[in-house]
Protein backbone atom coordinates (compact mmCIF):
# COMPACT_ATOMS: atom_id res chain seq x y z
CA UNK A 1 0.00 0.00 0.00
CA UNK A 2 2.91 2.28 0.42
CA UNK A 3 5.01 1.37 -2.55
CA UNK A 4 3.74 4.81 -3.95
CA UNK A 5 6.13 6.45 -1.67
CA UNK A 6 9.03 5.27 -3.88
CA UNK A 7 7.35 7.27 -6.53
CA UNK A 8 9.47 10.27 -8.26
CA UNK A 9 6.46 12.44 -7.05
CA UNK A 10 7.07 11.44 -3.21
CA UNK A 11 10.88 11.10 -3.64
CA UNK A 12 10.34 14.98 -3.98
CA UNK A 13 7.99 15.80 -1.59
CA UNK A 14 10.17 13.56 0.98
CA UNK A 15 13.18 15.65 -0.07
CA UNK A 16 11.60 18.99 0.38
CA UNK A 17 10.18 18.27 3.70
CA UNK A 18 13.49 16.71 4.98
CA UNK A 19 15.36 19.92 4.20
CA UNK A 20 12.33 22.85 4.65
CA UNK A 21 12.01 21.13 8.34
CA UNK A 22 15.22 21.62 9.40
CA UNK A 23 15.64 24.67 7.87
CA UNK A 24 12.65 26.59 9.73
CA UNK A 25 13.82 25.58 13.15
CA UNK A 26 17.59 26.63 12.02
CA UNK A 27 15.94 30.11 11.28
CA UNK A 28 13.52 30.06 13.87
CA UNK A 29 16.61 29.14 16.31
CA UNK A 30 18.92 32.14 14.90
CA UNK A 31 15.62 34.69 15.24
CA UNK A 32 15.19 33.60 18.88
CA UNK A 33 18.64 34.05 19.53
CA UNK A 34 18.35 37.78 18.39
CA UNK A 35 16.01 38.23 20.44
CA UNK A 36 17.95 37.34 23.65
CA UNK A 37 20.87 38.87 22.55
CA UNK A 38 18.54 42.42 22.46
CA UNK A 39 17.22 41.38 25.53
CA UNK A 40 20.75 40.86 27.17
CA UNK A 41 21.93 44.28 25.33
CA UNK A 42 19.13 46.02 26.64
CA UNK A 43 20.13 44.58 30.77
CA UNK A 44 23.67 45.77 30.55
CA UNK A 45 22.76 49.35 28.98
CA UNK A 46 20.26 49.53 32.16
CA UNK A 47 23.08 48.19 34.24
CA UNK A 48 25.58 50.86 32.44
CA UNK A 49 23.05 53.93 33.17
CA UNK A 50 23.00 53.27 36.75
CA UNK A 51 26.16 52.83 37.46
CA UNK A 52 27.44 55.48 35.06
CA UNK A 53 26.28 58.53 37.59
CA UNK A 54 28.88 56.52 40.41
CA UNK A 55 31.87 56.03 38.29
CA UNK A 56 34.39 58.88 38.38
CA UNK A 57 34.23 60.84 34.94
CA UNK A 58 37.20 60.26 32.27
CA UNK A 59 38.52 62.13 30.02
CA UNK A 60 37.04 62.80 27.11
CA UNK A 61 40.19 61.60 24.40
CA UNK A 62 39.72 57.96 26.65
CA UNK A 63 36.26 57.34 25.66
CA UNK A 64 36.42 57.70 21.54
CA UNK A 65 35.06 56.05 19.31
CA UNK A 66 31.73 55.85 21.35
CA UNK A 67 30.74 52.01 21.93
CA UNK A 68 27.92 50.01 23.45
CA UNK A 69 30.59 50.02 26.72
CA UNK A 70 31.06 53.75 26.90
CA UNK A 71 27.96 55.44 25.87
CA UNK A 72 25.86 56.82 28.94
CA UNK A 73 29.57 57.00 31.12
CA UNK A 74 30.32 59.70 32.13
CA UNK A 75 33.47 61.92 30.67
CA UNK A 76 34.80 65.46 31.48
CA UNK A 77 36.43 68.02 29.22
CA UNK A 78 37.84 71.45 29.19
CA UNK A 79 37.37 74.17 26.65
CA UNK A 80 34.94 77.24 25.48
CA UNK A 81 31.89 77.40 24.30
CA UNK A 82 31.17 78.36 20.88
CA UNK A 83 28.57 78.48 18.23
CA UNK A 84 25.15 77.29 19.97
CA UNK A 85 21.90 75.90 18.00
CA UNK A 86 18.54 74.49 18.93
CA UNK A 87 17.01 70.74 18.55
CA UNK A 88 13.26 70.71 18.13
CA UNK A 89 10.89 68.24 18.31
CA UNK A 90 12.44 66.69 21.26
CA UNK A 91 9.82 65.30 24.16
CA UNK A 92 10.70 65.05 27.85
CA UNK A 93 8.32 63.93 30.69
CA UNK A 94 5.46 64.00 28.26
CA UNK A 95 6.07 67.27 26.96
CA UNK A 96 6.97 68.61 23.99
CA UNK A 97 10.26 70.87 23.34
CA UNK A 98 14.11 71.78 22.27
CA UNK A 99 17.57 71.23 23.02
CA UNK A 100 19.64 73.71 23.48
CA UNK A 101 22.92 72.82 22.17
CA UNK A 102 26.44 74.38 22.11
CA UNK A 103 29.60 73.52 20.73
CA UNK A 104 32.86 73.46 22.66
CA UNK A 105 35.68 74.06 21.64
CA UNK A 106 38.65 72.15 22.98
CA UNK A 107 42.25 71.85 22.21
CA UNK A 108 43.07 70.59 18.21
CA UNK A 109 40.51 73.30 16.57
CA UNK A 110 38.01 70.22 17.30
CA UNK A 111 34.63 71.21 19.26
CA UNK A 112 32.34 68.39 21.24
CA UNK A 113 28.34 69.23 20.81
CA UNK A 114 27.05 69.40 24.41
CA UNK A 115 23.41 69.46 25.05
CA UNK A 116 22.96 71.79 27.72
CA UNK A 117 19.50 71.62 28.77
CA UNK A 118 15.45 71.01 27.61
CA UNK A 119 12.94 73.80 27.23
CA UNK A 120 9.17 73.51 26.40
CA UNK A 121 7.75 74.47 23.65
CA UNK A 122 8.56 75.71 20.25
CA UNK A 123 12.37 76.59 19.25
CA UNK A 124 13.10 80.14 19.89
CA UNK A 125 16.53 81.43 19.75
CA UNK A 126 15.17 84.23 22.24
CA UNK A 127 14.84 82.02 25.09
CA UNK A 128 17.61 79.96 25.20
CA UNK A 129 20.34 80.97 27.92
CA UNK A 130 23.50 82.03 26.86
CA UNK A 131 26.34 79.93 27.01
CA UNK A 132 28.90 80.68 30.19
CA UNK A 133 31.82 82.52 28.95
CA UNK A 134 35.48 81.72 29.29
CA UNK A 135 37.24 78.56 29.87
CA UNK A 136 34.47 75.81 31.55
CA UNK A 137 34.77 72.27 32.73
CA UNK A 138 31.65 70.40 31.53
CA UNK A 139 30.83 66.99 32.92
CA UNK A 140 27.84 64.78 31.41
CA UNK A 141 26.64 61.45 29.79
CA UNK A 142 28.48 60.88 26.50
CA UNK A 143 26.44 60.08 23.48
CA UNK A 144 26.66 58.48 20.22
CA UNK A 145 25.95 60.15 17.45
CA UNK A 146 21.90 60.54 16.33
CA UNK A 147 20.40 59.12 13.15
CA UNK A 148 17.46 60.05 11.31
CA UNK A 149 14.53 58.45 12.27
CA UNK A 150 15.85 56.49 15.89
CA UNK A 151 15.27 57.82 19.40
CA UNK A 152 12.66 60.35 18.07
CA UNK A 153 14.95 62.12 15.65
CA UNK A 154 13.47 63.80 13.40
CA UNK A 155 13.82 63.52 9.56
CA UNK A 156 12.06 66.30 8.15
CA UNK A 157 14.16 69.09 6.38
CA UNK A 158 14.21 72.69 5.52
CA UNK A 159 14.74 73.70 9.19
CA UNK A 160 15.47 77.31 9.79
CA UNK A 161 18.80 79.15 10.47
CA UNK A 162 20.57 78.05 14.26
CA UNK A 163 18.42 74.44 14.43
CA UNK A 164 19.36 71.02 13.46
CA UNK A 165 17.33 68.15 13.44
CA UNK A 166 20.21 65.51 14.55
CA UNK A 167 23.10 65.45 17.11
CA UNK A 168 25.70 64.12 14.56
CA UNK A 169 29.45 64.96 12.94
CA UNK A 170 27.50 64.85 9.60
CA UNK A 171 24.39 67.26 10.70
CA UNK A 172 26.89 70.03 12.10
CA UNK A 173 29.45 69.87 10.13
CA UNK A 174 27.62 72.18 7.30
CA UNK A 175 26.74 74.39 10.66
CA UNK A 176 29.87 75.40 12.50
CA UNK A 177 32.75 76.83 11.77
CA UNK A 178 34.51 73.58 13.70
CA UNK A 179 35.12 70.26 13.38
CA UNK A 180 32.73 68.72 15.42
CA UNK A 181 33.47 65.37 17.31
CA UNK A 182 31.28 62.13 16.24
CA UNK A 183 29.87 61.81 19.79
CA UNK A 184 28.22 64.47 22.09
CA UNK A 185 27.06 65.05 25.95
CA UNK A 186 24.07 65.81 27.95
CA UNK A 187 25.15 67.49 30.90
CA UNK A 188 24.19 66.11 34.17
CA UNK A 189 22.91 69.60 35.89
CA UNK A 190 21.43 72.14 33.00
CA UNK A 191 22.28 75.44 32.99
CA UNK A 192 20.03 78.70 33.69
CA UNK A 193 16.69 76.77 34.80
CA UNK A 194 16.56 74.57 31.78
CA UNK A 195 16.06 70.44 32.57
CA UNK A 196 18.85 68.19 32.21
CA UNK A 197 18.24 65.71 29.46
CA UNK A 198 18.72 61.88 30.51
CA UNK A 199 21.17 59.87 28.06
CA UNK A 200 19.82 57.84 25.95
CA UNK A 201 20.07 53.98 25.18
CA UNK A 202 22.67 52.57 22.50
CA UNK A 203 20.77 51.64 19.33
CA UNK A 204 20.15 48.28 19.17
CA UNK A 205 19.93 48.05 22.68
CA UNK A 206 16.55 48.41 23.70
CA UNK A 207 13.35 46.40 23.72
CA UNK A 208 12.44 48.20 21.04
CA UNK A 209 10.19 47.45 17.81
CA UNK A 210 13.03 45.56 16.12
CA UNK A 211 13.29 43.42 19.22
CA UNK A 212 9.77 42.52 19.26
CA UNK A 213 9.97 41.83 15.30
CA UNK A 214 12.96 38.90 15.97
CA UNK A 215 10.01 37.12 18.54
CA UNK A 216 7.42 37.49 16.02
CA UNK A 217 9.57 35.77 13.68
CA UNK A 218 10.75 33.19 15.25
CA UNK A 219 7.13 32.13 16.13
CA UNK A 220 6.52 32.52 12.14
CA UNK A 221 9.41 30.27 11.65
CA UNK A 222 8.01 27.78 14.24
CA UNK A 223 4.64 27.86 12.51
CA UNK A 224 6.03 27.50 8.88
CA UNK A 225 7.77 23.75 10.08
CA UNK A 226 4.78 22.72 11.87
CA UNK A 227 2.39 23.12 8.62
CA UNK A 228 5.08 21.61 6.56
CA UNK A 229 4.84 18.56 8.73
CA UNK A 230 1.06 18.82 8.76
CA UNK A 231 0.48 19.16 5.20
CA UNK A 232 3.15 16.08 4.42
CA UNK A 233 0.44 13.70 6.85
CA UNK A 234 -2.49 15.15 4.69
CA UNK A 235 -1.05 14.11 1.42
CA UNK A 236 0.19 11.16 3.04
CA UNK A 237 -3.49 9.93 3.94
CA UNK A 238 -4.83 11.26 1.00
CA UNK A 239 -2.75 9.06 -0.96
CA UNK A 240 -3.53 5.87 1.25
CA UNK A 241 -6.85 6.50 1.32
CA UNK A 242 -6.74 6.70 -2.70
CA UNK A 243 -4.41 3.23 -2.92
CA UNK A 244 -7.10 1.43 -0.37
CA UNK A 245 -9.93 2.69 -2.46
CA UNK A 246 -8.82 0.74 -5.27
CA UNK A 247 -8.04 -2.08 -3.78
CA UNK A 248 -11.99 -2.11 -3.16
CA UNK A 249 -12.35 -1.15 -6.61
CA UNK A 250 -14.02 2.31 -5.25
CA UNK A 251 -12.24 3.73 -8.09
CA UNK A 252 -12.73 7.51 -10.19
CA UNK A 253 -15.86 7.61 -12.34
CA UNK A 254 -14.66 6.00 -15.70
CA UNK A 255 -13.31 2.59 -13.35
CA UNK A 256 -17.40 3.06 -11.70
CA UNK A 257 -19.00 3.42 -15.82
CA UNK A 258 -16.95 -0.04 -16.63
CA UNK A 259 -18.19 -1.81 -13.31
CA UNK A 260 -21.92 -0.85 -14.67
CA UNK A 261 -21.27 -2.32 -18.07
CA UNK A 262 -20.16 -5.62 -16.38
CA UNK A 263 -22.66 -5.68 -14.10
CA UNK A 264 -25.39 -4.98 -17.00
CA UNK A 265 -23.58 -8.28 -18.98
CA UNK A 266 -23.88 -10.90 -15.96
CA UNK A 267 -27.91 -9.23 -15.65
CA UNK A 268 -28.25 -10.25 -19.17
CA UNK A 269 -26.34 -13.94 -18.69
CA UNK A 270 -28.61 -14.74 -15.82
CA UNK A 271 -31.56 -13.67 -17.87
CA UNK A 272 -30.89 -15.91 -21.22
CA UNK A 273 -30.71 -12.97 -23.40
CA UNK A 274 -28.17 -11.60 -25.32
CA UNK A 275 -27.03 -8.09 -24.83
CA UNK A 276 -26.87 -5.63 -27.55
CA UNK A 277 -23.74 -5.45 -29.82
CA UNK A 278 -23.05 -2.30 -31.60
CA UNK A 279 -23.29 -2.46 -35.29
CA UNK A 280 -19.91 -2.76 -37.07
CA UNK A 281 -21.15 -0.39 -39.40
CA UNK A 282 -22.35 3.76 -38.97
Amino acid sequence: MYRFLLTPRWWGINVFVLLAIPFCIFMGSWQLGRFEDRVRDHRTAEATASTARTEPARPLATMLPVTTETSGKQTIAKGRYGKQLLVPGRELDGRSGYYVLTLLRVDGGKALPVVRGWLPGTADPAKAPAAPTGEVTVTGALQASESPGSNGVSTAGGLPAGQTAAISAASLVNLVPYTPYDAWITLDKADSGMKAVPPAAPDNTGLDLKAFQNLGYTGEWFVFAGFVVFMWFRLLRREVEFARDAELGLLPETQGAEGSAEAGEKASEESGTTPATPSATA
